[in-house]
């Protein structure tokens, strides 16, 4: 006969490792909302996160193919972090735990910026908000600055690096714009290293079957930042701007320090929907 302290032990077993599908999704929405809740910080910090409590405490997936779906990650276009959550709900869930996992980690993040988007338009222009809009933008100047200089050191690893970054800076400068930019800098980057013989990380070839690996590869949404515009009554509808994030979000890698450009350029200069100040505010 089982003692008392056998069964709650096991009770406590199945209720970490639910046998039923409905079981399991319900577990990847628990835990991925918790994370979307208290997840503050950049990809790094979220990815962290999710090895500690995937990998490390839970064992829903072994360290390598953790390190394998990061590498998948930064193969395609859209925000690392979130394709992470989408990658790991659809090993825990199979298709329904992907589409969970994405839909609760970023769920936290529209209420707040929803709310703060809408404070914005009907209190921004108010004078004890004023001030404080303007203190920050320095601010955030002073963060994105600091970050580009972290990656440079980090990205540039010789002359090469150097010269491509130089010309597609000036290929921006003198208006091509930044998708365009990137494309070109990306292929002849591409054919220059590997032409040149150059290779600064010979686990990049060893990555592209990593799409394939242990499932068939979960289709990923590409999703982008969401940002309150600044203006009322703009005649922006919502199919031009789903239109304008979806465009971004296929063709954006990197950091949202990259994003920045490309609402700086598409949002700003392009279309005019907003101003420069309520992109820094929105920032």
């Amino acid at each position: 006969m089982r003692d008392a302290t056998t069964g709650a032990n096991e009770g406590d077993a199945n209720s970490e490792n639910p046998s039923t599908s409905f079981g399991r999704l319900a577990e990847v929405a628990r835990l991925f909302l918790k994370l979307g809740i208290i997840a503050f910080g950049g990809p790094a910090a979220h990815i962290a996160m999710m090895e500690d409590e995937f990998v490390t405490r839970r064992k829903w997936i072994d360290r390598q193919h953790f390190l394998d779906l990061i590498g998948a990650t930064n193969l395609i276009p859209g925000p690392n972090s979130t394709e992470m959550t989408m990658h790991v709900g659809y090993e825990r869930a199979g298709w329904p735990g992907l589409f969970v996992a994405g839909s609760c980690f970023i769920f936290p993040a529209v209420v707040i910026t929803g709310f703060f988007g809408w404070f914005y338009v009907a209190y921004g222009e108010l004078p004890a908000v004023e001030p404080f809009l303007y203190g920050i933008k320095p601010a955030v100047i002073a963060v994105i600055l600091g970050a580009v200089w972290k990656l440079g050191k980090k990205a540039v690893k010789g002359w090469r690096f150097v010269a491509l970054g130089i010309a597609v800076t000036a290929l921006v400068l003198g208006g091509l714009g930044e998708i365009w930019s990137l494309l070109i800098g990306g292929l002849v980057g591409m054919l220059w290293f590997r032409f040149s013989g150059y290779n600064s990380d010979r686990t990049a070839n060893a990555l592209l079957p990593i799409l394939f690996l242990k499932k068939p590869a979960a289709g990923v949404i590409a999703s982008s930042t969401a940002i309150g515009l600044g203006t009322t009554g703009s005649g922006v509808s919502l199919l031009k701007l789903f239109l304008f994030f979806l465009k971004i979000g296929s063709i954006l890698y990197g950091s949202g320090y990259v994003l920045v450009a490309f609402l700086e350029g598409g949002l700003v200069n392009d279309l005019g929907w907003i101003t420069q100040a309520e992109l820094l505010d929105s920032i």
